[in-house]
This record gives structure tokens, C-alpha cells and sequence, in this order.
């Protein structure tokens, strides 16, 4: 679910079924970003991920049938792993006034082995918040989650297994 606690602020939340470890592994795993990333809207075509403070990170998807490339791009901030993960975002079509997102990702661990994933993106103005908005990225963004559901599952079942063996 998507929030707008401010006029320059996007909240949005959601739980797994898996501990705050697996959730972070989904999330900065280049391998599978590329599978939840894209949510269903397109192929990953790049993954670059340099997960340390001031590395950068890259991602690129063909979207849609005409192919077209949608690209972000920014740079690790703060990093706990497991707990939490700050950077910068940029959309690499927008218009240059609408800067970089900060992005502060919060993965909180709750009761049953259970996380609670808080992304928060600030912005500079309400018009870029809006802007981010308008583009369904609240849609986009919850199809990437469902897929994270079913690589930590995985994950999960896999853990399990290895324990059993």
C-alpha cells in the first residue's frame, strides 16, 4: 500500500513470510533482482549492483513490446545489511529537474520470522512525488514484491532442504 505522509515523501510497505536475511538477499542479489525487478512489465537487461557505500548500482529493462529501455541508476548511501539500505535513484528519462529519489529501505524483522519492508522515497517537490506517482509505479512495484514472495519462498524451501539434508 502506498502512502504520501508528506509533499515530498512515497511510503510504501509490505511483510514476507521469510526472515529479514532472505528478503535482503532477494534484494540485492543481482540475479534476483533480474527476476522480480521487471515485475511482469518487461525482461532485465542489466544488473549492476556494487553493494558497498558509494557504489553504484544500474538497472535496465526492455519493457513492453516495442522493446523500449526503461533505466535507473544511483548510489549506495548507508547499507546494514539485513536491516537497512539507503540510496539514490535516478530515472534515466526524466527531465533533469526532477533530480534523485532518496531512497531509505528498512527491512524490520517481526515475530514467526516475518519482515516488514518499508521503502520510503523522498523527493525534492510534490510535483516530482506526483510525478513518480502518476507513472503506476505503485502497480509496477507490487508486482516485483509478489516475485520477491516467491523468491524468498523459494529460498525458504531451499533452506529447509539443505537442513534436512
Amino acid at each position: 500500500m502506498l502512502t504520501t505522509p508528506s509533499d515530498t515523501e512515497i511510503v510504501m510497505m509490505r511483510e514476507f513470510d521469510a526472515p529479514p536475511e532472505l528478503v535482503w538477499k532477494a534484494w540485492t542479489t543481482p540475479e534476483l533482482v533480474s527476476r522480480w525487478w521487471p515485475g511482469k512489465r518487461g525482461t532485465m537487461r542489466t544488473c549492476e549492483i556494487d553493494l558497498r557505500v558509494g557504489g553504484r548500482w544500474r538497472y535496465v529493462m526492455e519493457a513492453g513490446e516495442g522493446g523500449y529501455e526503461v533505466a535507473f541508476h544511483g548510489e549506495y548511501r548507508e547499507i546494514v545489511e539485513a536491516e537497512k539500505l539507503v540510496n539514490t535513484e535516478v530515472f534515466e528519462g526524466a527531465p533533469p529537474e526532477a533530480g534523485a529519489a532518496l531512497n531509505t529501505n528498512t527491512f524490520e524483522a517481526l515475530e514467526g520470522g516475518r519482515t516488514r519492508l518499508t521503502m520510503v522515497t523522498a523527493v525534492d517537490s510534490i510535483q516530482v512525488r506526483d510525478m513518480i506517482i502518476g507513472t503506476g509505479m505503485e502497480t509496477g512495484a507490487q508486482e516485483g514484491l509478489d516475485i520477491i514472495d516467491e523468491i524468498v519462498a523459494e529460498l525458504t524451501a531451499d533452506g529447509r532442504a539443505s537442513a534436512a539434508r
